[in-house]
């Protein structure tokens, strides 16, 4: 049992879930208050222009991120020398598919990002569902000052057909030469 300041971490952790379910307005008994039958019905919202993605996928894009900022960071930077930045990446904002078979696939051996080699492995990520992919690599285009197209599931769907019999990571040589839809 781990003891910080005299406090076990074992007595901080249902202290801790109480503060998070009150916080999150969990924890409570009472029903939600029903309108009143009277009452008007409230008026929608006024459409926000959109000037990119839909703001609920690059929420969820925004989640799914959390699993490539291990290695890609949550600015998008990449750790120099090891994982490539995705900020300003030809790859990230280049043709979608290129992508995509990256994600799904992963990538092995050296590539060229801004001017820079690196020389690791991608874990392929193909076990994900393809609104998931989609949402992740659509928050990736247009997060980290990239500006590119939205990817939809079915994009990650063809990619998924079009390299189902793939079983190994890409080369980049490998990526250049394939046809992905």
């Amino acid at each position: 049992m781990s003891i910080v300041a005299g406090v076990s971490f074992v007595r901080l952790v249902p202290v801790a879930l109480l503060v998070l379910a009150a916080g999150c307005g969990g924890g409570g008994d009472k029903p939600a208050a029903e309108p009143a039958a009277d009452a008007a019905p409230a008026a929608a919202p006024a459409a926000a222009p959109t000037d990119g993605p839909d703001p609920a996928v690059m929420a969820a894009g925004q989640e799914g991120y959390a699993i490539c900022q291990t290695c890609h960071q949550a600015d998008g930077q990449g750790l120099p020398g090891t994982y490539p930045p995705l900020s300003g990446s030809e790859y990230v904002s280049g043709p979608a598919e290129k992508v995509i078979a990256i994600v799904l696939h992963g990538l092995n051996g050296p590539i060229t990002v801004k001017g820079q080699t690196y020389d690791n492995v991608m874990a392929p990520w193909g076990a994900l569902p393809d609104d998931q992919i989609a949402a992740t690599i659509t928050y990736v285009r247009n997060s980290f000052g990239n500006k590119a197209s939205a990817v939809t599931a079915a994009d990650v769907a063809a990619v998924r057909a079009a390299t189902a019999s793939r079983t190994t990571a890409w080369t980049i040589a490998e990526l250049d030469a394939a046809t992905l839809r």
